[in-house]
């Protein structure tokens, strides 16, 4: 058995304190791909949730709402507007929803579809039934940052989980039906204050290459130039802490949207490894802080490379702040 983490943390008074479940999966046979958050608010009494599936056609599904959970902190399960993320004894985790999905030709248009009805191709009924198989032993981050990149990345959380697993199960959006066959998918836990206007840059990528080979970089880029990094390279059934991390590259449009990325990354064992991804299409979520001040969270899938090692594939995520 694979130990679970704890899943419930006791809040801080700031309102902007979270406790939040993050899940994607690649189904490289189908063309689909897919990511989900929820994440609870005790201290403003709210759930929130986004959902985006990448279908084959470049098309994207998604939906984005918020609840009050009424209170129910602690003993609220990990359910949000039709979602539910299941932990089981044994490691494992079920992943299911019941809803609607909005389907967009081009997913840059899905946070405007809520205003112009017109970027609509769709409403997709939509049901998702999932499971999780932990292929590996949980990584926490803070463990092996460093006294400066903990305090920096105070802004993204105190402790934040991840976890790679096989995918089984089926995806169901209108009249599709999606049978999902030992695909690969991770999860990730983050409790503590997440600042989504109050970091300038952060990039996190989710990077497969293959059962045995991945990688998961996270890092903040502070204006002067410092970099509050963290996460691990996995390999041969080992997680290598990353120790080290320089952005040597970083591209968008507009200063938003990612087109690519080249990192440096040293991990444990004193390798130094270079990982190279492109943006694939984009859905760019913003958020805005009581000023009006907005950044853009930007939700994608991307190809990568490792040391030359091609075919890398995953989620591709920065937060920007608009200028």
């Amino acid at each position: 058995m694979i130990k679970l983490e704890k899943l419930v943390h006791t809040p801080n008074n700031h309102p902007e304190w979270n406790e939040s479940f993050y899940f994607c999966f690649s189904d490289r046979e189908n063309k689909i791909n897919a990511m989900t958050r929820l994440g609870m608010k005790p201290n403003k009494d709210e759930a929130s949730l986004f959902f985006l599936v990448f279908l084959p056609d470049g098309s994207v599904a998604g939906y984005r709402d918020a609840e009050r959970i009424h209170g129910e902190w602690g003993s609220h399960e990990w359910v949000s507007k039709g979602m539910e993320f299941t932990p089981n004894e044994d490691g494992s985790w079920h992943y299911a929803y019941t809803g609607p999905m909005v389907q967009v030709e081009k997913p840059g248009d899905f946070p405007h579809a809520s205003r112009d009805k017109s970027l609509i191709k769709t409403v997709l009924p939509t049901q998702m039934d999932i499971h999780f198989k932990p292929i590996h032993p949980e990584y926490e981050y803070s463990e092996n940052m460093t006294p400066e990149s903990l305090e920096i990345g105070k802004k993204a959380g105190d402790e934040h989980w991840e976890q790679i697993g096989l995918i089984e199960g089926t995806l169901t959006l209108g009249e599709t039906s999606y049978k999902i066959s030992r695909q690969i998918g991770q999860r990730d836990h983050t409790y503590g204050v997440r600042d989504w206007t109050g970091v300038g840059d952060w990039l996190y990528y989710v990077v497969w290459f293959n059962e045995e080979l991945a990688a998961n970089p996270a890092a903040i880029v502070m204006e002067d130039g410092r970099v509050s990094w963290g996460g691990f390279i996995y390999k041969d059934g080992i997680n290598q802490p990353i120790v080290e991390m320089r952005v040597l590259d970083q591209q968008f449009y507009d200063g938003i949207i990612p087109i690519s990325s080249k990192l440096e990354l040293v991990t444990s064992d004193g390798k130094t490894h270079l990982l190279e991804g492109k943006a694939g299409p984009t859905v760019p979520l913003p958020f805005f802080d009581e000023s009006g001040k907005m950044s853009v969270l930007a939700q994608c899938f991307g190809e990568f490379t490792l040391d030359g090692i091609t075919g890398g594939y995953g989620s591709f995520e920065t937060l920007r702040v608009k200028r």
